[in-house]
Order: C-alpha cells, then structure tokens, then sequence
C-alpha cells in the first residue's frame, strides 16, 4: 500500500483540552477517505493538522512519504476546499482558478490554458469571464474544486464542502466530486457530519468520536460491523436492543432476540445479555405469522414516496422501520409480524 498520508500518535491540545489524541493512521494514494463524526469530535482539526493550518502538539505527520509536521501551508503539497468556498467576490472564475499558479514559475499562457483545463474538468468551459457572484451555488463549488485542482496537489482537501446547498444540488455536487475523484485518482480527504454523503462517496471512513477515531473501515463495514454502541448509533439509523446469547461456536453466536433467533458473528462476546444493532431496512413487515417471527403494532407511518417508515411497538419496543414496499401500506394499529434479514443485524462489542 502506497501512503499518501500518515499520522503517527498526534495530538492537538488547546491549553488544557485536546481537540484530536494520539490519532494514529494511513491514508492510501488514490482514496477518497471521510473524517466523519458529530460537532467537536476532532474531525476539522485534523483535517487543519494534514493542511498545515494547525500545528501538533506531539506526534509526526507525513504527506507523500515526507514528513511536514513543523511545515506551514504553503511548503505542504495540499490543496483545500473551504465550506465556504473562498472565491474572491471581484475576480472572475477565471482569475479565480488561476489565483494559485500566478504565484508559480509558469507563464502567462501556461496559466491561463491549465485555468481552462481546470475549468473543463469540472464542466464549466465558457464560465470563466463571470463573477462568483453570477453563478448558483452549485457552479461556485465547482469553481472552488478547480482552484484546487489546477495546483495538482498530492492530497485534496475538503472541509464540509456541501453543507452550504439544498439537499437536491448536496447530492449531485457529491457525485462529481466523487467521479472527479476516481477519474484522477486523487488522495482526497472529506470532513462532513452527514452520514449519507459519507456512506455515498468514501472508500473508507474515519468516525472520530471525542477526539480519536473509533473506528475505521469501508462503508459497509462500518454500517454492518459497528464496533461500539456509538458507531452503531451514528452511521445511519440502527435500532438498539437487547438480546440474549444462547451458545456460541467457534465463529457464531445463537442470539434471541425478543424471540427472533439469529446466527451471528461472536465478535468474542460471551453467553448472557448483550446489545443488538437492527438497521431499520432489516426489518421485514407482514400481516401474516412467519415461522421466526414477533408480533407487533403499528404506531405510525409515514410515507416518503420511494419507502415508507414505521414506528412499530413490540416485545423489543419501539422499532423504527424503512420499508420499500410501498404499495402494501400497513394502517395505524394493525397488528403486523416482524422478521429480521440477515444483514443489517449485528451484536454490538462492550466498549
């Protein structure tokens, strides 16, 4: 594995507060890896600590291989997108792109024709005569993004780059940036604390909790194998519940759950009470008894054209339910039976 960035045992410390502690980590050319996690947690700070706009209080920080941990900014090979863009509101996109490489040793005509190509690549030939302040908010991210791009840094930077968009435009501008990313193969770093957009685009994320990194891994991973009751909680919706191992083998356990049985992965937990994370895509609804199954109540439903969700009571309590089948609509305080597939449910380690 080739690393682009590495962390070893870094802190970050304000007086007496720590903001990131002892992170250590690698960053693999190529990827596209998410710091995700809630207000607080460490994730812009470390993000700072790769640009050089923060300095570590202990530990080392590689970029490429070199160490630039006592490097600033401007002697890092980095390039970042601010949350809020940054343009300068009286240059036009062009003068904007090529803001960066005035600075450089190339020429006037070398400039403008990598401007035109930065521009080109993300589909805003024709643009670059405008003002900032003449384009959408989508079309200002993507000028942001070729600022960036045009300076061919070793890791790209992006600090919440969609929070500023409406929830259509988050998702489109999130699937450029991923394709952008995987067409030039660019070590990308993305901080955000929307678990979808972190699900959607990463190859890998980071979920950082009070300072360090809870957990690492790929999306499904993380959605399929939380390793604290945390992470279960915070990547997407996961109903918590209590269930009880009945044996264990050498890989599985027999759990109940509420009366459910189930074979799950030990994770080197024992027999007797233990939490479960149900994601709620995992539940299965029906009006008839299934061999396996609970009975419930529906408490309320909600449609959102493409599923519908359901509060539903049981043994278990209150379940939250995302169904996709949306032409077999189950009324308020029907009974119902409820099965468990076999993904989505996973027993959660004591932290």
């Amino acid at each position: 594995m080739e690393k682009a960035v590495e962390f070893k045992h870094v802190t970050k410390s304000y007086g007496d507060v720590q903001a990131v502690r002892d992170l250590s980590f690698v960053i693999e050319r190529g990827k596209l890896v998410t710091l995700l996690g809630p207000s607080g947690c460490g994730k812009t700070t470390t993000l700072r600590l790769i640009a050089g706009l923060e300095m570590a209080t202990a530990g080392s920080i590689f970029i490429g291989g070199k160490e630039v941990t006592r490097l600033s900014a401007s002697d890092r090979d980095v390039s970042m997108v601010f949350q809020s863009y940054a343009l300068f509101p009286h240059m036009t996109v062009m003068q904007n792109v090529s803001y960066g490489l005035t600075m450089s040793r190339l020429s006037k005509e070398e400039v403008s024709e990598k401007a035109l190509e930065g521009l080109e690549l993300v589909s805003l030939s024709g643009f670059g005569e405008r003002l900032p302040s003449e384009l959408s908010g989508g079309q200002q991210q993507r000028v942001a993004v070729a600022r960036a791009l045009v300076l061919e840094p070793e890791v790209l930077l992006f600090d919440e780059p969609l929070s500023n968009l409406d929830a259509k435009l988050r998702r489109r501008v999130r699937e450029e940036i991923r394709e952008l990313q995987q067409k030039l193969e660019l070590t990308t770093v993305y901080v955000t604390h929307d678990q979808e957009e972190a699900l959607a685009a990463s190859d890998r994320i980071f979920v950082m909790n009070e300072a360090v990194i809870d957990q690492e891994g790929t999306p499904r991973q993380l959605s399929e194998e939380p390793v604290n009751l945390f992470v279960a909680d915070f990547i997407g919706d996961a109903n918590i519940v209590k269930a009880q191992i009945l044996k264990i083998d050498c890989i599985n356990a027999d759990v109940d759950i509420g009366g459910i049985r189930a074979n799950l992965p030990h994770l080197g937990l024992v027999s007797g009470e233990v939490s479960v994370a149900i994601r709620p895509q995992s539940i299965c609804l029906s009006q008839s008894g299934l061999e396996n199954s609970i009975p419930g109540t529906i408490l309320k439903a909600i449609y959102l054209g493409g599923h519908i969700e359901y509060t539903v009571d049981c043994i278990l309590g209150e379940l939250f339910v995302i169904d996709n089948q949306v032409e077999i609509k189950h009324n308020l305080d029907t009974a119902v039976f409820i099965t468990l597939r076999a993904r989505g449910v996973s027993l959660i380690p004591e932290s």
